[in-house]
Parts: C-alpha cells; sequence; structure tokens
C-alpha cells in the first residue's frame, strides 16, 4: 500500500499535509493513549510507512504531570505497563525512547532525531486534542493521527448520535469492514538509538521529582501492563463470559470483564478482546451482550466526547431534561451533603458508602453501582451543576478508568439523561430516571457487596 493510499484509510486523519521528508533519519510514533505495542493501528500505520520509505521506526512517550485530575494512582498504573511496551516494540525492531517532565517536548525531540513524518493517536479529550492541534502547528513535517482504540473509526460516525438506538445499525454496517484480524509487521530497518539520545530506562520511576497529587494512593489490586490485560482477558473469556447476561449486574461476585483500566490506559486494544470473546466456547447470546457493552456502548462515549464539548458539564443535557430541571429548579431536597461527606462515604445511605469505598480503596466501582452512586450524587447535591461537578471529579480522582469517554457518557447518562429518555416525574430528577436503595438492593444480594467492601476497609487499615 503506497503512502497516498494509506492517507486515505479513514482511522487516519492528516494534520499536517504532505509528502514524508526524504531526508528524515526515521519514522517517529508519539505515543499518548495506546500504549501498547499489541494490535495498535497507530503503530501499525508508523511501520507500514516505515517500511515504505525505508527508515526506522522510533516511538516517543513522555508523560507529564500536568494532566487535570490525574495523581499518583494513575500514573503507577500507566508506569507499570512501560517494561511491556519496550518489549513488544523490541520485537517488531522498533526503538522506544521515554522522556519526562519537564523534557517532554515532541518538536524538541524531533529536531534531534530528524523525523520524516510523525504519526500521533487520537483522544477526543479536549486537553490532548489540544496538544495534537499544538504539534500540527509546530512540526515541519507531516503529522498524521490513527484512531487507535476503536473499531470502527469515530470520524465515519460524522456527527453526535443521542443513543444506542441510532448508532448501533451504523456500527454493525461498519464493523465487518474494520473488525478483522490483523497481522504483526515487523520494520524491517531496526532502530539503533544514538548514544547522545537521552531515555528514562522503562523500569525508572519517571514521576520522582514531580509535583503532583500523591494523596491518591497506587492500588495493590491493579497491575498494569499488556501481559496482565491479556491475562485478565484470557480468564474472563474462560470463567465468566458464559454467564455475563446474568452476572454482569450483580457486584456482589465477579461477573463483568474488570478490562475497563486497561482499555483506558491503551494496554490492550478493543479489537483484541471482541476477537477473542468471538472466539470463546460461549452461548452467543452472552457473546452478543458483551460485544453490544464493547463496542456500541463504548464507541457511543466516544461519539459523545469527541462531538459534544460540554462532556464533562451539566450543560451536555439534552433539550427534555433541561426543560425538566427547569420546572424543578425549586424542589427541596431532604438530604444535603458536602463534597467532603460524599468523598468520605459519609451518607445515611450504606449502599452508597460501599460504592464510594470500593472505589477510593480499589481504583475501580461496579458498573451497576456506580449508576446508582452518580443518581444519588444528584439527589444529594444542592443543584444539577453541582452534582455533575462532584461526579466527574469523584470519578476522574479515584477511578483508574476515570478521565475517559466511558466515565463521562456514565455519569451524563446517570444525572441529566444522556442517551436515556425522559421517565415518570418525580421531585428532584424531574423526568431523568430515578434509582432507589430499595429497588438497587432487589436486583442484587446488596447485603454480601456491602460486607465484602467493608471487610476490604478493614484490612486496608
Amino acid at each position: 500500500m503506497g503512502i497516498k493510499t494509506l492517507s486515505l484509510d479513514p482511522r487516519i486523519t492528516v494534520r499536517k499535509p504532505g509528502a514524508p521528508n526524504p531526508e528524515g533519519e526515521c519514522v517517529v510514533y508519539w505515543m499518548q493513549r495506546a500504549h501498547r505495542a499489541l494490535d495498535n493501528p497507530a503503530l501499525d500505520v508508523a511501520v507500514e510507512l516505515g517500511n515504505e520509505v525505508g527508515k526506522p521506526v522510533v516511538v516517543f512517550l513522555a508523560p507529564v504531570p500536568l494532566y487535570p485530575h490525574a495523581n499518583l494512582r494513575h500514573y503507577r498504573f500507566l508506569a507499570s505497563g512501560i517494561p511491556d511496551i519496550e518489549e513488544g516494540l523490541s520485537k517488531r525492531n522498533v526503538g522506544l525512547v521515554l522522556r519526562t517532565y519537564p523534557d517532554h517536548s515532541l518538536t524538541a525531540f524531533c529536531e534531534q532525531v530528524r523525523p520524516a513524518i510523525v504519526i500521533g493517536d487520537e483522544n477526543p479529550l479536549r486537553e490532548t486534542e489540544h496538544w495534537r492541534v499544538r504539534a500540527a502547528q509546530r512540526l515541519k513535517v507531516p503529522f498524521w493521527t490513527v484512531d487507535a482504540d476503536v473499531v470502527v473509526p469515530s470520524r465515519l460516525l460524522g456527527k453526535e448520535h443521542f443513543g444506542a438506538r441510532t448508532i448501533r445499525p451504523r456500527l454493525r454496517e461498519l464493523l465487518p469492514q474494520f473488525l478483522v484480524p490483523t497481522k504483526v509487521v515487523k520494520a524491517r530497518i531496526p532502530w539503533n538509538k544514538p548514544r547522545t539520545l537521552q531515555s528514562f530506562s522503562a523500569y525508572e520511576d519517571f514521576t520522582a521529582g514531580w509535583s503532583l497529587d500523591r494523596s491518591v494512593s497506587p492500588v495493590e489490586n491493579w497491575q498494569g501492563g499488556t501481559k496482565r490485560a491479556l491475562s485478565v482477558l484470557a480468564d474472563f473469556v474462560k470463567h465468566g463470559l458464559r454467564n455475563y447476561p446474568k452476572d454482569r449486574n450483580h457486584p456482589e461476585h465477579s461477573g463483568t470483564s474488570r478490562l475497563s483500566p486497561y482499555l483506558h490506559f491503551g494496554h490492550i486494544g478493543p479489537r483484541t478482546i471482541a476477537h477473542a470473546v468471538q472466539a470463546a466456547s460461549a452461548p452467543v447470546a452472552a457473546k452478543q451482550a458483551f460485544l453490544e457493552q464493547l463496542i456500541v456502548r463504548r464507541e457511543l462515549s466516544v461519539n459523545f466526547v469527541r462531538y459534544n464539548s460540554y462532556y464533562d458539564s451539566f450543560q451536555c443535557l439534552e433539550p427534555w431534561a433541561d426543560r425538566s430541571f427547569a420546572q424543578h429548579s425549586g424542589d427541596r431536597r431532604p438530604i444535603i451533603y458536602r463534597e467532603e461527606q460524599l468523598e468520605q462515604a459519609e451518607t445515611h445511605d450504606p449502599l452508597w458508602n460501599a460504592a464510594q469505598k470500593q472505589m477510593v480503596l480499589t481504583g475501580w466501582m461496579h458498573n451497576y453501582v456506580r449508576m446508582y452512586w452518580a443518581k444519588k450524587v444528584l439527589e444529594w447535591s444542592p443543584s444539577v451543576a453541582t452534582a455533575y461537578q462532584r461526579a466527574v471529579w469523584l470519578n476522574d480522582r479515584y477511578e483508574l478508568d476515570g478521565r475517559d469517554p466511558n466515565g463521562y457518557a456514565g455519569i451524563a447518562w446517570a444525572i441529566v439523561g444522556k442517551h436515556d429518555r425522559p421517565w415518570f416525574e418525580r421531585p428532584v430528577f424531574g423526568q431523568v430516571r430515578y434509582m432507589s436503595l430499595a429497588s438497587t438492593g432487589r436486583k442484587f444480594d446488596s447485603k454480601s457487596y456491602i460486607a465484602q467492601i467493608g471487610k476490604r476497609e478493614r484490612a486496608h487499615v
């Protein structure tokens, strides 16, 4: 496939056009979201380009302590996956240069290695999108980005979809084109790092000396990396997938894949997961139920963040929810908690407290109770705007899969009815769907779940 043909791939966005510089010495892949060497479309494009123009490929990875709501918990998980990246790249004859703040400049690195072209990966969040726009302005060579963490390229959906029912037919139409097996292609020319080129070791603590939030401690129950992600996937496919439709809404036992942190950090890609599920010896209904979540629901979330600039604000609400909240703006809330009380799980509700503690202690919250958790934040906050801000802050601060399209879409669904429909009118919520302690607790063994979290809390102390 020639360079011109490759540039027409719908996964690719040409940020800075032009032909690769024939005097360039390498192809640079600026790795930011897809932190993996396996099944990484952005890396595949970089390798294919390198082979086309006869140049080696090097990955530039440069974490920074400036990302909103990121803390030591998140950086430690990210760092634990870097050795797998280095090992996987080495098998493909691709180099890795790891830099750390304040020596994290892509343009400065490119001045040192003189690339023919730079490849990046996509991320629809505004902060990272701003970095890509700025890179396109400053780089002196062509710059492409690749939509590497969805199955169907987001650009093909064209606009914001208002629910699963509208995006599902379009995704199903395009899946046969993109959910296909991929070959691992090696770089024909190995990367030989110049002796003078500075790079951190994949095993060093790149956060040393950083001024960052260290109050949220790393969690021992999660280990990052592609190898660990593949192990979690294999265990789920073997033991959990068969009963997924029945067990996924039961937080008291392991009914979900627990792959969301690995997807968020890009340690595993959705195609890898989808292929494993498709090949599993599990009932078709179970496979379909899981792929609905992995592809339809997850890519609906990415679509929401890509096309709605208010994704982390209550202003993303639909017109029906806006009208409904306006009619109930004067409703009296029986209980209002301060943000500190919510963070410390000091409410009257044992199920909500358990969910909050699970998030704080383990870095993860079961998706079913996460919906309940967010709806109670709305009920116990002085306004919709405040509730949304609180939910985003707590989710992004403690969840390993926080600061992610899935999290923002989930909060938007729970608090302002995004991707949902109007329900029965009630105080405070208006027509936004309501969940109560009694009804939610009857759908699974909530007493067992609360007891499990209590046991974990005592062990933590």
